[in-house]
């Protein structure tokens, strides 16, 4: 038993060292003095301060962050608003149909979307004349496109682990069907909610292709602007951002994490003080 614990020890340690070691590089050389990413020439905040004076990675900064919420809320919605849908169909070969539309985002390349968002908006602006021009509207739309699918299938399961009777008795007890949703049901799957929040919010950031074809020269993401630097060379200001962005999502998962904790010690010490009762 000890040396199979030993073996897993080792598999485990393996497999974390595989994964963080080259981000841990990323953070190492993001504070040396030089250009050079192979030779260390002494501690320094210098490609901090100029990635801060970089208006160009700033302003595509601020556009990730103004898509990536926008979006995320409103894949939010839309993810919640067709997953009780979804639920409540009674036809199965519907439901299923409905389900297979929603994981074509999913399943599809990123390139096939892209190139065919691109055309949409094309189409709507000159077939259609839609005033409708490549910048954050498209890429507010494109994004909630991809993102919504996450959405509904983290809403789904925790609306079938719900009791159903529990919607009909709030309405046996005087609430409406709007209050009956808000104070009953809403409450139940909000793990899920926040989860597709998280989720689109994470995958809104990230994304690259799709960003790049519905995107204008002026109002380019993080990562498209990221992407057109490396051709170049690899500037270590991007290391720089690379560890902010590292060390932002690092707080807020240990954030998440401990308030989940404590709602559960606290969630069990009820059910104790309950059952003592």
């Amino acid at each position: 038993m000890t040396q199979n614990k030993w073996y897993k020890k080792l598999y485990i340690s393996t497999i974390l060292a595989f994964l963080y070691m080259p981000i841990a590089v990323l953070i190492i050389y993001s504070f040396n003095g030089s250009k050079s990413r192979t030779v260390w020439s002494g501690f320094s905040f210098k490609w901090y301060i100029e990635l801060f004076q970089d208006k160009l990675i700033m302003h595509s900064l601020l556009n990730t962050l103004i898509v990536g919420l926008i979006a995320s809320v409103l894949a939010t919605i839309l993810g919640t608003a067709a997953a009780v849908g979804i639920y409540a169909y009674r036809n199965k070969v519907l439901r299923s149909a409905v389900m297979n539309v929603t994981y074509m985002p999913i399943l599809n390349p990123e390139i096939v979307m892209g190139v065919s968002l691109l055309l949409l908006f094309v189409y709507a602006k000159e077939k259609m004349y839609v005033p409708i021009e490549l910048g954050l509207t498209t890429l507010i739309i494109a994004h909630v496109t991809f993102c919504t699918p996450y959405v509904i299938l983290n809403v789904l399961p925790k609306l079938r682990q719900m009791d159903k009777n529990t919607y009909e008795a709030a309405m046996d007890l005087g609430c409406n069907p709007f209050q009956s949703f808000f104070k009953v049901v809403v409450p139940e799957i909000m793990p899920g909610i926040v989860t597709g929040f998280l989720l689109a919010l994470t995958y809104s950031i990230d994304d690259f292709i799709i960003s790049y074809f519905v995107s204008s020269g002026a109002t380019q993401t993080l990562p498209v602007t990221i992407g057109s630097m490396v051709r170049k060379r690899i500037s270590p200001k991007i290391n720089a951002l690379s560890t902010i962005i590292f060390v932002v999502v690092l707080v807020v998962l240990l954030i998440v994490n401990f308030v989940g904790a404590e709602k559960e010690k606290a969630s069990m010490k009820k059910v104790k003080g309950g059952s003592f009762r």
